[in-house]
């Protein structure tokens, strides 16, 4: 099968965009594509440019020109999740509470397979890379949890929580999230619905509750 091709040129030394032809369409989904599968297939670790590029059926210097790195293509992959799912980022019920049990479910369920094997090995690779980890920060998990303190906020406004409790709402965002990273990092247990349930639950006291849950 002959491979797709974006047209000749090296990426600059400044590691700005190429000039010239822009990438094409195809070609950048096929890789994203390709890279996320062999991450579901074969695992974070064992992900390479060459498989990238191999199972994407594109050229290697094409791969390169645009990702020089495998958690270049895995970032883009990630980034782009939170454009594709707004209803979920952005959860309004009218029950603060079921609000943040769609938010962390839905972020929750992307962490399996794919997804959590990329995550996790992103994760890793950033303890001894301070740029990765700045991107890491700003690109994926700085918009969720932008998205969970804004549905805190709005039930602190309508009188569903309370700003009295033990924590700060940063302090609440930290905490059901960093569960959220403790379990996939350690693997001791599992990261889904009924684990979104009980933050949501423990939320209010934390917080100070300003109304009874619903049922």
């Amino acid at each position: 099968m002959k491979k797709i091709e974006n047209g000749p040129g090296a990426e600059p030394a400044d590691g700005s965009p190429p000039r010239g032809r822009p990438r094409s369409e195809t070609a950048r989904r096929s890789v994203l594509d390709a890279a996320l599968e062999l991450c579901r297939r074969d695992g974070y670790q064992e992900l390479t440019i060459k498989g990238i590029a191999d199972e994407a059926q594109v050229g290697r210097q094409t791969v390169y020109r645009w990702w020089p790195t495998k958690q270049d293509v895995l970032l883009e992959v990630l980034t782009e999740l939170p454009h594709r799912s707004q209803a979920e980022l952005f959860p309004d019920t009218g029950d603060v509470y079921r609000d943040i049990e769609e938010l962390l479910g839905h972020t929750f369920r992307l962490t399996r397979g794919a997804i959590g094997r990329a995550v996790v090995g992103l994760m890793a690779d950033a303890q001894a890379d301070a740029s990765l980890a700045l991107r890491l920060q700003a690109e994926v998990i700085a918009p969720r949890r932008a998205a969970l303190r804004e549905i805190l906020e709005r039930g602190v406004a309508r009188g569903e929580l309370r700003q009295d409790g033990p924590a700060s709402l940063d302090l609440a965002v930290d905490f059901a999230f960093g569960v959220m990273w403790y379990r996939l990092l350690s693997g001791h247990a599992p990261v889904d619905g009924p684990l979104a349930q009980e933050i949501a639950a423990a939320l209010g006291p934390l917080l100070g509750s300003g109304t009874a849950r619903r049922s």
